[in-house]
């Protein structure tokens, strides 16, 4: 018996999950609402573990494949004070596989591969307890019904309320994005500044941070402590607004710094919200949820790679089955406070 199973998000988590059964021949259906794969920018680069990421795409059969994406040289890192001293500059080996860089769009491409994908499904409700399965809703006003629903869509899901009353909330750090393209042709300083990998400066409650993606492109992040409605008075699709009210919240740092903002396109703004740590639901048959979904966690480098592990090991007992799926054939994420989800989000608080 084939069983009918819905990933409602094309995010890592929920990609990987599909990947593995996949790989098994189980058949499954990725309901993503964006229409289409390029709808809107796949955001920075990630650099996967070799015990968490890199260990979930082996499980999918991907290893290989993203090994030969993947940039090890990525890892460097590159720490400045605010004055411009050099507090550290570590550069990888060349044969260092530990975490490197991948583009999230690159991986996206890497994890989408041959997966049946519904483009422009926009789901806003999952009901379970149906007498022929858990019944989906989508925003066209269609339904449909699966077997299995795993809710992989992100810090707002529109699958969690169906299994947690939970919502995120405000952990009162917010984040401005902007980007520099051809860095090493049209701002060869800056190439320099941030060398191979990340560039990382730290002050009293505010932070720049700048990332090279692949193709000289490179994503800067403004990162301060701020309350949810600090820019009230400031339009955030004005960029030359944004830029100078950052660089007044940046005042007195070094000039090659701040020429990170001044240098950059439009901004984006990126509060960071999260899950309680100790966010658990009761198992509702044939409901569960991978990824941000289940705990959202600080965008410290290792969300994406313990949502991928999450997806793999919740994918290969799912794969072994052909029969009815109890809690045990989900990996009981519900239990989220005791995987490794669970312990990073205590420790990143």
């Amino acid at each position: 018996m084939r069983h009918r199973i819905a990933v409602v998000g094309g995010g890592p988590a929920g990609l990987t999950f599909a990947r593995v059964l996949h790989r098994y021949g189980h058949p499954v259906t990725v309901l993503e609402r964006d229409p289409a794969p390029d709808a809107r920018p796949p955001g920075g680069t990630l650099d996967l573990h070799e015990k968490l990421g890199q260990l979930a795409l082996d499980k999918a059969g991907l290893l290989e494949e993203f090994q030969a994406l993947s940039r090890p040289e990525g890892q460097a890192m590159r720490i400045l004070d605010t004055d411009g001293t050099v507090l550290r500059d570590w550069r990888p080996r060349p044969d260092d596989l530990a975490h490197p860089e991948i583009d999230r769009g690159q991986l996206r491409d890497l994890l989408l591969g041959p997966l049946d994908v519904r483009w422009g499904r926009g789901v806003t409700q999952v009901v379970p307890g149906g007498r022929d399965g858990v019944l989906v809703h989508f925003a066209d006003g269609r339904e449909e019904t699966y077997d299995l629903v795993v809710g992989a869509d992100g810090a707002w899901s529109r699958v969690r309320p169906a299994v947690s009353p939970v919502t995120p909330h405000y952990t009162g750090v917010t984040s401005l994005e902007t980007s520099l393209d051809d860095v090493d042709t049209r701002h060869p300083d800056l190439a320099r500044l941030i060398g191979d990998g990340s560039l990382a400066v730290y002050g009293a409650n505010r932070s720049l941070v700048a990332q090279r993606n692949s193709g000289g492109h490179v994503k800067v992040y403004s990162k301060l402590r701020a309350p949810l409605d600090w820019h009230t008075d400031l339009d955030l699709a004005d960029a030359e607004a944004v830029r100078s009210s950052l660089l007044a919240l940046f005042d007195g740092w070094c000039a090659p710094v701040l020429d990170l903002l001044r240098r950059g396109t439009a901004f984006v703004h990126r509060p960071f919200y999260v899950l309680p740590v100790s966010h658990t639901w009761p198992h509702v048959p044939g409901v569960t949820l991978l990824g941000d979904a289940a705990h959202l966690m600080p965008p410290l480098g290792v969300g994406a790679n313990l949502a991928m592990l999450d997806g793999a090991e919740l994918g290969c007992p799912v794969s072994a089955r052909s029969g009815h799926l109890g809690p045990s054939d989900l990996g009981c994420p519900e239990n989220s406070e005791t995987s490794g989800s669970g312990i990073v989000s205590v420790c990143s608080r």
